[in-house]
């Protein structure tokens, strides 16, 4: 369509870009978006196991950018409530299923019982590996 074929706007309610202004429109909140990649990271991270201790950590920091982007996207202008939402619920997760292995490791390493089952296992493994 071209501009002269367009109904005519006048007396119409304003759109959302002439009510904000020219120009300007609503950015994403820098921390909710890296509250969102740090929980991702610390998820992937924890459920690997091997990396929870790291998954942890980045749990922990997602978890304070995600209150911080909460905080930023009530300030006029700016968004990404969702995002920072997003990104609290999954850096939550992450640092709870971090704590809940370390909790399981450290139960395992403390009994000796478990200990020396491990050792047993291990010992057999390698004798197998030998023949």
């Amino acid at each position: 369509m071209t501009a002269s074929n367009e109904p005519s706007r006048r007396g119409a309610a304003p759109t959302r870009s002439a009510e904000r202004g020219a120009g300007t429109s609503a950015k994403t909140s820098a921390a909710a978006a890296f509250a969102l990649v740090f929980g991702v990271a610390a998820l992937i991270s924890v459920l690997t196991v091997i990396l929870s201790w790291i998954g942890l950590l980045l749990g922990i920091i997602g978890v304070i950018l995600g209150i911080v982007g909460l905080r930023m996207a009530g300030r006029p202008g700016v968004t990404g409530r969702g995002v920072a939402i997003g990104g609290l619920v999954l850096s939550a997760l992450a640092v709870l299923i971090g704590l809940a292995f370390a909790a399981g490791v450290t139960t395992v390493l403390n009994d000796e019982g478990a200990v020396d089952r491990i050792q047993r296992e291990v010992d057999d493994l390698r004798d197998k590996l030998d023949k």
